[in-house]
């Protein structure tokens, strides 16, 4: 008898464990839903988000990187066409970057849109995420979030490294794969060029966004490197650092990879001022 119960519990317990991952996942869905209606109210706007973070799948554990591909192109492209023309886009951006023709494609997409497009970065968009960015009509960041470089990547690569390397060596010494890398980074490195060229020309002149987009695509920097708040407003781009709070309420709706030992943990409440010294020891 208790063999048998023990066994029907033990099935009870896995059957449970394999279904509760889907339904807290529903109910999560369900919350970012609700929070999306409420600042979409608030600003009587479309707000879409494209959020990347490393997510866990079922009781399993197994974690899967994100990026922009075609299939969030597809989806973008979607939301903006059901948006009526003169409405105002607001786009929450979190990604380490992606497809360039994905990217390309969203930011044409917004361009082209009538209503205002404001892109909100609480953390970071690096790569295509800043191509999508340079894009809207404003920008608005947290104050310690980053935007990052647009150099292209070719394999394993940036496009201006593998150009580098025909500076560097005689052409009888470069073997031919070398030789087509080099070709299809020099084109690589002119489209994406022109194409930041043709985002940033009505926001900075022709002048500017020529050598703007010579700045971010030429490999001046690391293709992981933090371009700030400041350094964009000394570009002369539109940035704001009024970001609404729904923006991180809605942020930590998106589930992190869950780990056995959490590499950061702090109490989740805001502190205030001299709050501290009043909580000393007593005996």
């Amino acid at each position: 008898m208790w063999s048998s119960l023990i066994f029907e519990l033990f099935w009870m317990v896995l059957i449970l464990s394999f279904f509760i991952p889907f339904i807290r996942a529903n109910m999560q869905r369900s919350t970012r839903d609700t929070l999306i209606r409420q600042l979409e109210t608030k600003r009587k706007s479309r707000v879409i988000t494209l959020i990347h973070r490393q997510e866990s799948m079922s009781f399993f554990g197994f974690t899967f990187g994100r990026y922009i591909n075609i299939e969030d192109s597809e989806e973008v492209l979607r939301a903006i066409k059901l948006t009526p023309v003169d409405m105002p886009i607001d786009i929450i951006l979190h990604t380490p970057g992606g497809l360039v023709l994905a990217a390309e494609q969203i930011a044409r997409a917004l361009v082209r849109h009538k209503g205002k497009v404001t892109v909100f970065v609480p953390h970071y968009a690096m790569s295509g995420g800043t191509l999508i960015a340079l894009a809207a009509d404003e920008i608005v960041m947290d104050t310690n979030a980053v935007l990052g470089p647009l150099d292209p990547q070719i394999g394993n690569y940036p496009a201006p490294s593998i150009l580098s390397v025909l500076e560097k060596k005689d052409m009888n010494e470069i073997d031919d794969e070398t030789l087509i890398l080099a070709d299809v980074a020099r084109k690589a490195i002119e489209q994406v060029k022109d194409f930041i060229s043709c985002l940033l020309t009505e926001k900075v002149g022709e002048q500017k966004a020529k050598e703007l987009a010579e700045t971010l695509s030429s490999g001046k920097w690391t293709h992981d490197y933090p371009i700030t708040i400041e350094m964009l407003r000394k570009m002369g781009l539109p940035v704001s650092d009024q970001m609404p709070e729904e923006v991180y309420q809605l942020m930590n709706l998106y589930k992190q990879t869950e780990q056995r030992r959490p590499s950061v943990q702090y109490i989740p409440a805001p502190y205030k001022s001299g709050e501290q010294n009043n909580r000393s020891m007593r005996l």
